[in-house]
């Protein structure tokens, strides 16, 4: 499907008010395989993309910083024929999901962010842990986006071994009670799998590289002003409890950015994966949520 300039593959299933769901770093569409049925079910219109340069998406060489983005997602919707959506989106997805809402508010009808955090809850918690010695911090906790910005050996080290690394952040970053389930090591495979394929790796860490960038550009100055309001529609955060990558009190520091009728829900035992890690009880809150919100 055409959006934003490049093609953006979909995979879709249902009728009814459209939810896009948005994948995080190292996935693909199908890491919603569990919520794609059960939300159609619950009578969704439900539409699962391949972020650009993951997956068959285009994997152009430039356009991974958030304003061109948010633009994909905003024109995924125009072009799915919708004049709105709501939004679902995993960490990176999740971030995504709430910059298109920020820039293209005309567009969103909800957010739903899973394991994540808004942009700038996230910035300001790793820069003020940055420089403390605790052993539990967002800075430390996210120390591969500082790996990420070196040229070339992160995308050697992601590919190595037939994408190992992936299998180990994916192990590093769940929840005590998958890491040693078949549904983990089917998952884990599939990943690792979607990895080798030509671009994604160069693409997936470009994400991570704009990020750091910016922060040091009047660009990142601009992207922090059009973000920085309150949004104007309804919130679910979706949090594991022992999300080790984006802490659950980097998340609770988001509130300033809640729109109205917002929920916050925290899933026990569960890592930074909850529609992977608990399919069934984020099935739940999705619903829940979503029926809510187009009310």
């Amino acid at each position: 499907m055409s959006a934003n300039g490049i093609r953006l593959h979909v995979a879709e299933v249902g009728s009814g008010p459209a939810v896009l769901l948005l994948h995080g770093f190292a996935e693909f569409w199908w890491a919603w395989r569990h919520q794609l049925r059960a939300l159609a079910d619950a009578g969704f219109r439900v539409l699962a993309a391949d972020l650009r340069g993951y997956g068959d998406s285009d994997k152009p060489p430039r356009g991974y910083d958030g304003w061109t983005l948010a633009g994909d997602v905003a024109g995924l919707v125009r072009a799915l024929g919708e004049r709105r959506a709501h939004l679902v989106g995993h960490a990176w997805g999740g971030l995504l999901a709430w910059t298109a809402a920020a820039l293209h508010p005309r567009v969103v009808d909800s957010v739903s962010v899973l394991g994540g955090a808004h942009p700038l809850a996230l910035r300001s918690a790793i820069t003020r842990t940055a420089l403390r010695g605790r052993s539990r911090n967002q800075a430390r906790a996210l120390a591969h986006l500082f790996r990420f910005q070196l040229p070339l050996l992160p995308e050697r080290a992601l590919t190595r071994d037939d994408a190992a690394a992936v299998g180990r952040l994916l192990h590093d970053w769940s929840g005590p009670g998958w890491r040693d389930s078949a549904d983990f090591a089917e998952t884990a495979g599939v990943f690792r799998r979607a990895m080798l394929v030509p671009g994604v790796a160069h693409s997936a860490l470009e994400y991570y590289r704009w990020a750091f960038r910016t922060q040091f550009r009047g660009e990142g100055r601009r992207f922090t002003d059009a973000v920085d309001a309150r949004l104007r529609v309804p919130v679910l955060q979706l949090h594991g409890a022992e999300d080790p990558c984006v802490l659950l009190e980097t998340a609770r520091e988001s509130a300033p950015w809640l729109g109205p009728r917002s929920v916050f829900e925290t899933l026990p035992g569960v890592g930074h994966y909850p529609h992977l890690e608990a399919p069934a009880e984020t099935n739940r809150a999705l619903v829940s949520f979503l029926r809510g919100a187009g009310s």
